[in-house]
């Protein structure tokens, strides 16, 4: 598996080498089109509708005739009952920064609103788009996604590494039960 962080590609997520932190930081390029999809929330710092996720998440992408992305974040509570959110996403520099997405949850009529867009940064990925680390420049939210709703427990371990060297604070990280193998 090999990912993109930085300017290098490597087979696995590279190592902490200790507590020092860095920027939050997108990956070079993303290709939105191998993007979209259907992902499955492994582990996430909620955005305030899925702090009530608990069993399962999935964020689905699909690509609008706008040029915008629809996207639907569906999540089971802990009684099982199914919560949809609808938003829609936009890479507002695709040659520049196209790792830096912005997710709107918002009605349309407020479009034009900058503070409706959120950050929506890829700030890991596999190679192969086989799992993503997606989270935002203040830290508040991040999410753990991966194609399958399992994961190798070892590789789900270094994916978290990645955000916390960049200064994250994972302890209220919401854990999907149906995540490690």
């Amino acid at each position: 598996m090999q990912q993109h962080t930085d300017r290098r590609s490597s087979p696995r997520p590279a190592r902490s080498t200790g507590a020092t932190t860095r920027g939050v930081e997108a990956v070079p390029w993303l290709d939105l089109e191998r993007y979209i999809g259907r992902w499955h929330g492994l582990a996430w710092l909620p955005l305030p509708f899925q702090r009530r996720c608990s069993g399962e998440l999935t964020l689905e992408y699909t690509p609008r005739d706008d040029g915008l992305v629809a996207v639907v974040s569906a999540c089971r509570d802990e009684d099982g009952r199914l919560s949809e959110a609808h938003g829609v996403l936009r890479q507002p520099e695709p040659l520049r920064e196209p790792a830096r997405l912005q997710l709107r949850f918002a009605p349309a009529w407020l479009n034009r609103l900058r503070f409706v867009w959120n950050e929506h940064w890829v700030i890991a990925l596999d190679a192969d788009y086989r799992w993503a680390v997606v989270g935002e420049p203040r830290r508040r939210y991040l999410w753990i996604l991966g194609r399958e709703p399992r994961m190798d427990y070892h590789l789900f371990e270094e994916l978290k590494a990645i955000p916390r060297r960049m200064g994250y604070d994972l302890a209220p990280l919401l854990v999907s039960r149906q995540r490690a193998d």
